[in-house]
């Protein structure tokens, strides 16, 4: 196993394998390193560092304010990734919203239809005390009721 695991790694650094594509990921890691130290923290934390291809820093902000003044430092990251050795002849910044996963919508609250509300006060009554009880009570003391 580990010769096979050695021939993997031996293929995937060639240039004939993924080797190109791993080191421009290790050329992204440590950009995005930098841009993160000559960014303001303001904007390094509403943006990063998306690409970087023919010497151009591709930086997506999350927002078009941040964009607006991130295009106003651009010769000033410019100069800073130059300086760090990155043969950076400019800067491009696009507006990528983040997606937020953590916001949540207002649940919507379906009545119960007359019917089934009787069934499951029925259902209910018929249980003796237990869990299932405890959530159908639950359940019919929190929804709403057609009328």
């Amino acid at each position: 196993m580990f010769a096979m695991q050695k021939s993997l790694e031996t293929y995937l650094e060639s240039g004939e394998g993924a080797g190109k594509i791993i080191a421009h990921a290790r050329l992204l890691v440590r950009l995005s390193r930098l841009y993160q130290e000559l960014a303001p923290a303001h904007l390094g934390q509403s943006s990063r560092l998306a690409n970087f291809k023919s010497g151009i820093v591709v930086i997506h902000a999350f927002n078009g304010a941040i964009a607006a003044k991130l295009r106003q430092i651009g010769p000033s990251l410019v100069d800073g990734f130059a300086k760090r050795g990155v043969e950076c002849s400019g800067v491009q910044v696009k507006v990528q919203v983040e997606e937020n996963l953590d916001h949540s919508r207002p649940a919507r609250i379906k009545p119960l239809p007359e019917g089934g509300g009787r069934a499951l006060e029925r259902l209910r009554d018929a249980l003796p005390d237990s869990p299932l009880r405890e959530a159908l009570n639950d359940l019919l003391r929190c929804s709403a009721r057609e009328e």
